[in-house]
């Protein structure tokens, strides 16, 4: 099969969609597919282009058998929505005019409509391919939830874009069953959602000691430490996490560390320097190769999000601490698809979203019952390696896309 893939988010760009993309699609070029990918220049989370990638150039390599395009983007600050959307019009119409010479049979195009639409609709509609549109949060829901869209003009804008594409596209990919009620009220049957976890490469990510160069590097070796590495963004609710880091203050050994960027860091940093917390560290994203390092050196891998986001979200960083072997504290909607599989895999600890007081106590208890800690995290990773490979995932998609190939010839 020839593939395209519609994704802003490709490595070396930072955050979770980059490298779920990078490895699928070289999984499926591993399989014997002719993959092209139209992506944005690197920019994630901060907005701000990477060095390399300036000059308002498009960009065409091969990369382990992957031809990617990248649609150049202005560097802007993503804390301001209105300067972030003009992103997302950039790379619409970028990914609209470089699309029109590819030649392909299948599409993969990923939400939100926001980023996608124009070319959703040229390339997919206009050209008559089959596609498989994947859900990695459910629009608009997510944009209401956090007070990003607030008038019903823009909230009925943001749900017709969505719509039209759930409507042109077969199968739909969901990553979380807690999906299927949000998709119903869009229309999509339950018989055109197709379930495929989000994965990781259990090759890369895998248990080492916490005495390694990061550790030593950020003089982490002698501490307890709960991580949480990834998007500081606006619908984590970290905030949170400084108040339970305030309260268990008096632990001298603990350490609470943040490793990324976002909408939300420089807030976040201010916040704890405003009141005085020596437990909390801040450190930008680091490069994915040391990315086995950074999630050794957590005794606790933390993953939150606010009240009222986890129903429809899964955080793909779940897997990343499966992987590393480290226990995990959840934060977020109990009953939520994300709690329901920590339980079910026996990974770590769940908590009540925006519930400091509990947070603490799940810290302190994990940090004063080492065998516990072990357990849990030998139990994350024999799940991560059964369940969520990225070998795992290319064959699920080569199956989708052959499904959706073959859906398009019935309906013809």
């Amino acid at each position: 099969m020839r593939v395209l893939v519609i994704t802003p988010y490709y490595a070396p760009d930072l955050g979770p969609s980059a490298p779920l993309f990078t490895m699928l699609s070289e999984g499926l070029t591993q399989r014997g597919h002719t993959v092209t990918v139209i992506a944005a220049v690197p920019h994630y989370p901060s907005g701000q282009v990477s060095t390399a990638f300036r000059g308002g150039r498009i960009r065409r390599s091969s990369e382990n058998g992957v031809d990617v395009v990248r649609v150049p983007l202005p560097s802007l600050d993503r804390a301001k929505l209105a300067k972030r959307f003009f992103q997302f019009i950039c790379y619409q119409l970028g990914a609209t005019w470089v699309g029109l010479t590819q030649q392909y049979d299948v599409a993969l195009v990923a939400n939100p409509a926001l980023w996608v639409w124009l070319p959703f609709a040229f390339h997919v509609v206009l050209r008559r391919k089959p596609a498989i549109f994947s859900i990695h949060d459910l629009y608009p829901d997510v944009g209401v939830t956090l007070g990003i869209f607030r008038h019903r003009p823009v909230i009925a804008a943001v749900s017709g874009m969505e719509r039209f594409c759930l409507n042109h596209s077969f199968p739909v990919r969901i990553l979380s069953d807690s999906f299927r009620p949000g998709l119903r009220t869009l229309g999509v049957p339950d018989t055109k959602m197709a379930l495929v976890y989000d994965w990781v490469d259990t090759d890369l990510v895998h248990p080492i000691s916490h005495d390694n160069v990061f550790a030593q590097e950020h003089h982490l070796v002698d501490k307890f430490v709960v991580l949480y590495a990834g998007n500081l963004g606006l619908s984590q609710g970290l905030e949170h996490v400084l108040t339970a880091a305030e309260q268990i203050a008096g632990q001298k050994d603990l350490r609470f560390v943040f490793v990324g960027d976002g909408a939300g860091r420089e807030r976040l940093m201010a916040e704890a320097e405003h009141r005085h917390l020596s437990n909390v560290l801040f450190l930008p994203f680091q490069p994915r190769d040391r990315l086995p390092e950074v999630l050794a050196t957590a005794d606790v891998s933390l993953a939150i999000l606010r009240r009222g986001i986890g129903t429809g979200s899964l955080p793909s960083k779940i897997f990343s601490a499966m992987a590393s072997g480290r226990p995990l504290i959840v934060s977020l909607d109990e009953g939520s698809e994300t709690w329901n599989l920590v339980k079910r895999a026996d990974a770590g600890l769940c908590v009540p979203p925006e519930d400091p007081s509990q947070l603490a106590s799940a810290v302190l208890d994990l940090q004063q019952n080492k065998d516990l800690r072990e357990r849990l995290g030998r139990n994350g990773r024999t799940w991560a390696e059964e369940h969520h490979s990225s070998h795992s995932a290319a064959k699920q998609f080569e199956n989708l896309l052959s499904r959706a190939l073959s859906h398009k010839k019935s309906c013809s």
